[in-house]
Protein backbone atom coordinates (compact mmCIF):
# COMPACT_ATOMS: atom_id res chain seq x y z
CA UNK A 1 0.00 0.00 0.00
CA UNK A 2 2.63 2.44 0.81
CA UNK A 3 4.54 1.39 -2.17
CA UNK A 4 1.35 2.48 -4.45
CA UNK A 5 1.02 5.46 -2.50
CA UNK A 6 4.45 6.68 -3.31
CA UNK A 7 3.87 6.05 -6.69
CA UNK A 8 0.37 7.65 -7.40
CA UNK A 9 0.36 9.53 -4.00
CA UNK A 10 0.51 12.60 -5.77
CA UNK A 11 -1.69 12.08 -9.10
CA UNK A 12 -4.81 10.71 -6.33
CA UNK A 13 -3.72 14.04 -4.63
CA UNK A 14 -4.58 16.18 -7.86
CA UNK A 15 -7.89 13.78 -8.33
CA UNK A 16 -9.24 14.57 -4.89
CA UNK A 17 -8.57 18.21 -4.86
CA UNK A 18 -10.32 18.32 -8.48
CA UNK A 19 -13.70 16.51 -6.71
CA UNK A 20 -13.29 18.41 -3.66
CA UNK A 21 -12.76 21.92 -6.43
CA UNK A 22 -15.88 20.07 -8.64
CA UNK A 23 -18.51 19.90 -5.47
CA UNK A 24 -17.88 23.75 -4.22
CA UNK A 25 -17.14 25.38 -7.67
CA UNK A 26 -18.27 23.45 -10.44
CA UNK A 27 -17.11 26.25 -13.21
CA UNK A 28 -14.10 26.99 -11.73
CA UNK A 29 -13.11 23.01 -11.58
CA UNK A 30 -14.16 22.83 -15.22
CA UNK A 31 -12.02 25.86 -16.40
CA UNK A 32 -8.95 24.39 -14.29
CA UNK A 33 -9.86 21.16 -16.14
CA UNK A 34 -9.73 22.32 -19.59
CA UNK A 35 -6.49 24.78 -19.20
CA UNK A 36 -4.65 21.26 -17.35
CA UNK A 37 -5.97 19.34 -20.70
CA UNK A 38 -4.48 22.10 -22.74
CA UNK A 39 -0.94 22.27 -21.13
CA UNK A 40 -0.65 18.71 -21.11
CA UNK A 41 -2.06 18.34 -24.67
CA UNK A 42 0.55 21.25 -26.14
CA UNK A 43 3.44 19.08 -23.75
CA UNK A 44 2.54 15.86 -25.50
CA UNK A 45 4.92 15.89 -28.51
CA UNK A 46 8.16 17.22 -26.29
CA UNK A 47 7.68 14.87 -23.71
CA UNK A 48 7.29 12.05 -26.22
CA UNK A 49 10.48 12.57 -27.81
CA UNK A 50 12.00 12.92 -24.17
CA UNK A 51 10.69 9.56 -23.35
CA UNK A 52 11.41 7.85 -26.72
CA UNK A 53 15.07 9.32 -26.73
CA UNK A 54 15.11 7.81 -22.92
CA UNK A 55 14.22 4.79 -23.48
CA UNK A 56 16.66 4.37 -26.41
CA UNK A 57 19.28 5.39 -24.22
CA UNK A 58 18.55 3.09 -21.59
CA UNK A 59 18.41 0.43 -24.11
CA UNK A 60 21.59 0.30 -25.55
CA UNK A 61 23.80 2.30 -23.23
CA UNK A 62 24.86 0.53 -20.08
CA UNK A 63 26.71 1.47 -16.97
CA UNK A 64 29.55 -0.89 -18.15
CA UNK A 65 29.70 1.05 -21.73
CA UNK A 66 30.34 4.08 -19.52
CA UNK A 67 32.97 2.55 -17.38
CA UNK A 68 35.16 2.62 -20.55
CA UNK A 69 35.21 6.09 -21.31
CA UNK A 70 36.47 6.69 -17.65
CA UNK A 71 39.78 4.73 -17.49
CA UNK A 72 43.19 6.50 -16.88
CA UNK A 73 46.01 8.08 -19.33
CA UNK A 74 43.09 8.57 -21.89
CA UNK A 75 44.14 12.17 -21.73
CA UNK A 76 41.39 14.73 -24.28
CA UNK A 77 39.71 11.74 -25.44
CA UNK A 78 39.14 11.14 -21.80
CA UNK A 79 38.05 14.26 -20.96
CA UNK A 80 35.57 14.11 -23.95
CA UNK A 81 34.35 10.60 -23.47
CA UNK A 82 33.50 11.55 -19.79
CA UNK A 83 31.69 14.30 -20.81
CA UNK A 84 29.36 12.56 -23.47
CA UNK A 85 29.15 9.54 -20.65
CA UNK A 86 27.70 12.18 -18.33
CA UNK A 87 25.57 14.14 -20.98
CA UNK A 88 23.61 10.44 -21.95
CA UNK A 89 23.84 8.85 -18.59
CA UNK A 90 19.90 8.20 -16.96
CA UNK A 91 18.75 7.39 -13.94
CA UNK A 92 19.06 8.26 -10.42
CA UNK A 93 22.44 9.72 -9.53
CA UNK A 94 22.84 7.79 -6.39
CA UNK A 95 22.69 4.62 -8.75
CA UNK A 96 25.63 5.42 -10.45
CA UNK A 97 27.89 6.08 -7.42
CA UNK A 98 28.31 2.15 -6.29
CA UNK A 99 30.23 2.07 -9.84
CA UNK A 100 31.97 5.49 -9.87
CA UNK A 101 33.59 3.89 -6.14
CA UNK A 102 34.58 0.74 -8.11
CA UNK A 103 36.09 3.16 -10.89
CA UNK A 104 37.99 5.50 -8.32
CA UNK A 105 39.77 2.38 -6.60
CA UNK A 106 40.56 1.00 -9.77
CA UNK A 107 42.35 4.15 -10.72
CA UNK A 108 39.78 6.70 -12.27
CA UNK A 109 41.02 10.35 -12.10
CA UNK A 110 38.87 12.39 -10.10
CA UNK A 111 39.03 14.89 -12.50
CA UNK A 112 36.52 12.61 -14.67
CA UNK A 113 34.47 11.45 -12.24
CA UNK A 114 33.61 14.84 -11.20
CA UNK A 115 33.13 15.90 -14.97
CA UNK A 116 31.04 12.78 -15.50
CA UNK A 117 28.83 14.24 -12.13
CA UNK A 118 28.70 17.70 -13.06
CA UNK A 119 27.64 17.26 -17.16
CA UNK A 120 24.83 14.99 -15.95
CA UNK A 121 23.16 18.30 -15.64
CA UNK A 122 22.90 18.08 -19.36
CA UNK A 123 19.90 16.56 -20.37
CA UNK A 124 19.80 16.14 -24.23
CA UNK A 125 16.43 13.85 -24.06
CA UNK A 126 15.09 16.79 -22.13
CA UNK A 127 16.64 19.56 -24.94
CA UNK A 128 12.99 19.65 -27.17
CA UNK A 129 11.07 20.37 -24.01
CA UNK A 130 13.61 23.49 -22.85
CA UNK A 131 13.64 24.40 -26.37
CA UNK A 132 10.12 24.47 -26.29
CA UNK A 133 9.91 26.74 -23.27
CA UNK A 134 13.18 28.71 -23.79
CA UNK A 135 14.09 28.90 -27.52
CA UNK A 136 17.38 27.79 -29.21
CA UNK A 137 19.42 30.86 -28.32
CA UNK A 138 18.66 30.25 -24.48
CA UNK A 139 19.15 26.29 -24.25
CA UNK A 140 21.86 26.27 -26.72
CA UNK A 141 24.22 28.81 -24.66
CA UNK A 142 22.83 27.12 -20.90
CA UNK A 143 23.74 23.73 -22.44
CA UNK A 144 27.42 24.67 -23.33
CA UNK A 145 27.85 27.11 -19.96
CA UNK A 146 26.85 23.68 -18.56
CA UNK A 147 29.65 21.91 -20.08
CA UNK A 148 32.24 24.42 -19.56
CA UNK A 149 31.24 24.79 -16.12
CA UNK A 150 31.82 20.89 -15.56
CA UNK A 151 34.88 20.82 -16.88
CA UNK A 152 36.24 24.14 -14.62
CA UNK A 153 34.36 21.81 -11.48
CA UNK A 154 36.68 18.89 -12.56
CA UNK A 155 39.57 20.81 -12.69
CA UNK A 156 38.70 22.50 -9.27
CA UNK A 157 38.38 18.88 -7.71
CA UNK A 158 41.31 17.53 -9.14
CA UNK A 159 43.57 20.23 -8.15
CA UNK A 160 41.87 19.91 -4.78
CA UNK A 161 42.51 16.54 -4.54
CA UNK A 162 45.12 15.62 -6.35
CA UNK A 163 47.88 15.16 -3.13
CA UNK A 164 46.44 12.13 -2.24
CA UNK A 165 46.19 10.62 -6.16
CA UNK A 166 50.28 11.58 -5.93
CA UNK A 167 50.62 9.61 -2.27
CA UNK A 168 48.57 6.90 -3.82
CA UNK A 169 50.82 6.72 -6.54
CA UNK A 170 54.50 6.63 -4.66
CA UNK A 171 53.04 4.40 -2.10
CA UNK A 172 52.08 1.65 -4.89
CA UNK A 173 55.68 2.05 -6.67
CA UNK A 174 56.87 1.46 -2.92
CA UNK A 175 55.23 -1.79 -2.98
CA UNK A 176 56.54 -2.53 -6.42
CA UNK A 177 60.34 -2.11 -5.39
Amino acid sequence: MKRVLRRWGFLLGVVILYIILIIITPDLALTALKRSGGVFIHLLPPLSIAFILMWLLKLFVKPVHISKFLGQKVGIKGVILSTLAGIISIGPIYAWYPLLKDLREKGTSDFHLANFLSNRAVKPFLLPLMIFYFGWKFSLIFNILLILNALLVATLVNLTTVRKWITSISIYRKQEE
